[in-house]
């Protein structure tokens, strides 16, 4: 009876470690869709219009995909940046200190997190693009 018992918490406890390995292997995965629709965006003509709404939907994207949830909080701290360097921009007002926070939370981001190696490569593009638009803003169209 014990041997019974101790058969089934056991074959219980694979069944349950291997639903979660399964898991946590399908939220790490590389998304290679992701990717390629990114690389259409920013073959658009009109990409710099929406750079930073770009990086937020990257954001969202490793946010749902990012293999350690703890470190989640920098990507909430990362797009709350994000939202207020665009309602400044909305207003008509370049805030570079605000963007120094997004490039400095981005990097952040980038540096602490787990992340896939190309999602790793497509935060530093935006971190290179949200560098190139400081240096250039005023030329930026």
């Amino acid at each position: 009876m014990k041997q019974a018992l101790l058969r089934n918490v056991v074959c219980a406890g694979l069944l349950l470690f291997s639903f979660a390995a399964a898991r946590a292997a399908a939220q790490y995965r590389d998304d290679d869709s992701w990717h390629h629709t990114r690389e259409e965006f920013f073959a658009s003509t009109e990409w710099r219009l929406h750079m930073f709404d770009r990086t937020r939907e990257d954001l969202d994207h490793v946010q749902d995909v990012a293999f350690a949830k703890k470190d989640e909080h920098r990507i909430v701290d990362t797009k709350k940046e994000i939202t207020e360097l665009q309602d400044k921009m909305a207003a008509g007002k370049y805030d570079e200190g605000k963007l120094d926070d997004v490039i400095n939370r981005l990097e952040k981001v980038v540096a602490d997190n787990r992340l896939a190696p190309n999602d790793r490569d497509m935060l530093n593009d935006d971190l290179s693009r949200a560098r190139d638009y400081r240096a250039h803003h005023d030329n930026w169209r």
